[in-house]
């Protein structure tokens, strides 16, 4: 069964992502600066994201530390996927049109797009 993390759930691993590994209250202190979430909602959270599968939880010490079991690019991944069916209807080209088309890329990351598509032609010989 695949794994799709809610919204919530995305939020939260953000914040482990970033830091590697954290207790609920640095997670809670990191997500209160932007939204209104209390403490208890966090951990209920993260209670569940643990069931899931989502992270990993060291019961060693008095406070428990987290860790995510799910990583950024899976995360990356599941919400492409999701979009390039249902919004661009399976289309790669309209996608990355789309995307650069709207959005300003840097030079850098121009080159690293050319970069990798020189591989994918390479690839493909």
């Amino acid at each position: 069964m695949e794994i799709k993390p809610t919204e919530s759930e995305l939020e939260i691993l953000q914040v482990i992502w970033k830091k590697g590994q954290c207790t609920v209250r640095e997670v809670h202190d990191e997500l209160a600066k932007n939204k209104d979430a209390g403490y208890t909602t966090t951990l209920k959270l993260m209670q569940i994201m643990h069931d899931k599968g989502l992270v990993e939880r060291d019961t060693t010490s008095k406070t428990h530390v987290y860790k995510a079991l799910f990583t950024m690019e899976q995360a990356q991944s599941n919400a492409l996927d999701k979009i390039l069916s249902t919004v661009f209807k399976g289309s790669t080209s309209n996608l990355v049109i789309q995307a650069l088309g709207q959005h300003r890329a840097s030079k850098d990351e121009i080159d690293a797009i050319k970069n990798f598509l020189n591989q994918f032609d390479q690839d493909k010989k």
